[in-house]
């Protein structure tokens, strides 16, 4: 059973795109960008000016970075070489990885082999005086559990970039849906490191998204890391130019209170946390068809 009032979800979803920025009711800050490619040059610009900063003070940067995205990579190469912003005091922690059945890293080239993609897009393009050293990188897998969890909490984390998923998820952490084993806010708020089965609702819309609906192909487990650890940081932004799969989300994290169902809605407690969204993503069915009516719910 959904945690959202339905009536409370309708008047969301009813909000024109346009109003979402300055609406009184909204929760989050939000920023509204006009396409795609407008918000790759956003994430990858708000990125370097991190990394200048710390720079400038002479200090290391630590920062929890996604896979996707895909728009900002291009543009956040080309800003660093051209710039030559050095992104050796760098540390990277990226967020998640998907895995098989039995719980173990995919092979290369799949393509939802997070760390092939990132190897590729976004370290392959900066040039090699520049880049984060490999040291530095820390990509999540089980066998690394432990080392990754510590050397988090050696030091504060300065920013988390990131999306979200259709249920709000925030790198893994996807809404709990075991019929037996109930999580309360403050245990998801809590969640840390962790390997785990991906949701059926998740695997279909991956499905749907890469592999013309095949959702065989699509990895059944991930590891991620938790909510605890993607919220520690001292800033959070999370961006999104997926479009139709990511809209209801958007919404409830805008106006809903904090809920399980939807992960997402846990940023309203963060001291620096912005949302940014193309058009696409900011529109909504039900916004866009006033003349829709719901039984029990807009009549």
């Amino acid at each position: 059973m959904s945690e959202v009032d339905i009536k409370d979800l309708y008047n969301w979803c009813k909000i024109p795109a346009e109003e979402l920025v300055n609406h009184p009711d909204r929760k989050i800050p939000f920023r509204l960008v006009r396409n795609s490619d407008e918000m790759g040059q956003v994430m990858a610009r708000d990125f370097v000016n991190e990394i200048k900063s710390a720079n400038a003070d002479g200090r290391a940067i630590r920062a929890i970075v996604p896979c996707g995205p895909k728009c900002w990579y291009t543009p956040f190469a080309h800003i660093v070489n051209e710039e030559k912003v050095s992104l050796r005091n760098m540390t990277v922690f990226h967020m998640d990885e998907c895995l098989n059945w039995e719980g173990k890293l995919l092979p290369d080239n799949h393509p939802y082999n997070f760390r092939s993609f990132m190897e590729k897009y976004f370290y392959g393009n900066i040039l090699h005086e520049l880049s984060v050293p490999v040291g530095h990188r820390y990509f999540p897998a089980p066998f690394l559990m432990e080392t990754i969890r510590t050397k988090i909490a050696e030091a504060p984390v300065d920013i988390t970039l990131g999306g979200w998923g259709q249920d709000g998820h925030i790198a893994y952490n996807q809404t709990r849906r075991h019929p037996y084993s109930k999580i309360t806010i403050e245990q998801l708020k809590n969640s840390e490191l962790r390997v785990q089965e991906n949701n059926l609702d998740t695997i279909i819309a991956l499905g749907q998204r890469t592999f013309g609906a095949a959702y065989q192909f699509v990895p059944p487990m991930s590891i991620t890391l938790g909510i605890k650890e993607c919220l520690s940081a001292r800033k959070i932004r999370l961006y999104s130019d997926t479009g139709a799969w990511k809209q209801t989300a958007l919404r409830v994290a805008l106006f809903s209170k904090e809920t399980v169902e939807y992960p997402i809605t846990l940023l309203q407690t963060h001291r620096d946390a912005l949302i940014t969204a193309t058009m696409d993503t900011a529109v909504h069915p039900i916004s866009e068809n006033p003349e829709w009516e719901f039984e029990g719910v807009n009549k």
